[in-house]
């Protein structure tokens, strides 16, 4: 057990912001997270300390780039209020802990892809079982080569199941290159998982921001696109931020849900 300090970081607002669907709440003040088939178990001791049941080598292996903790996000929230955008500042100070965090890449691709037109708790309680054949970590590609479309409508999956079988057959043949996309630019790697089916705009913006740190991708949905609609008169100019266009939609995501 190793004691952090860490400044605009808050386990519960990552927990809660969409992103990932394999941190989840054990106690009043405990997170189990579960990335690169590591279990980490983090206590909040007050709003700036932090308890993490690994040892150092670990969280500087793992752990401090998963939390994306190299980044400066109080320049990067000084940058964005900069804007005077009063919407987007209000957004920001509300989700002053969230982090984009660092996921496995082929753990996002399937995870975004089980996401569309799904409603979190749903897409965790697919994951978990999705998992739990593999000591509850996430299966590899090989592991899912095996599996037909009844194995994932099994699980739950509906017609995203079609979509799993497909993408687990790109990467085994190497149609879909991981190594390939980690190389390209954001806007490249975007049409670049277009190409695979199940994957559209949304999805794969998700994928390059989430599973390939891709900080200038932004994703919109039906809650990004209620905020277009409703604050910026349907037209939402992203350049204006776009160096941080990433980091900006997950504040404003978390902030509009959570109101």
């Amino acid at each position: 057990m190793m004691e952090k300090t860490i400044l605009d970081f808050d386990i519960e607002q990552i927990a809660n912001s969409g992103q990932c669907f394999r941190i989840t709440r054990k106690d009043a003040i405990t997170w189990k997270v579960v990335a690169f088939k590591k279990e980490l178990y983090i206590t909040k001791l007050s709003e700036r300390d932090y308890a993490f049941n690994c040892d150092e080598k670990e969280f500087n292996e793992i752990w401090y780039g998963y939390f994306d903790l190299q980044r400066d996000y109080k320049k990067v929230k000084e940058n964005i209020k900069r804007i005077n955008d009063p919407y987007l500042t209000a957004a920001v100070n509300y989700g002053f802990g969230l982090r984009i965090l660092q996921q496995d890449p082929w753990e996002s691709i399937v995870s975004f892809i089980i996401s569309q037109r799904n409603n979190i708790p749903r897409i965790i309680k697919i994951i978990d079982r999705l998992c739990e054949p593999y000591d509850g970590f996430f299966p590899s590609p090989e592991d899912l080569f095996v599996y037909t479309e009844i194995d994932f409508r099994n699980l739950g999956l509906g017609y995203r199941a079609m979509y799993l079988v497909e993408i687990t057959k790109a990467v085994i043949n190497k149609k879909l290159e991981i190594e390939k996309i980690k190389n390209m630019n954001t806007k490249d790697s975007i049409e670049y998982l277009k190409n695979f089916i199940g994957i559209g705009d949304k999805v794969a913006n998700c994928i390059a921001l989430f599973g390939f740190s891709k900080i200038d991708a932004f994703p919109i949905d039906t809650w990004i696109n209620r905020i277009i609609s409703a604050h910026y008169n349907g037209h939402l100019d992203i350049d204006r931020f776009k160096e941080y266009a990433g980091i900006v939609q997950q504040y404003m995501f978390f902030y509009q849900r959570s109101l």
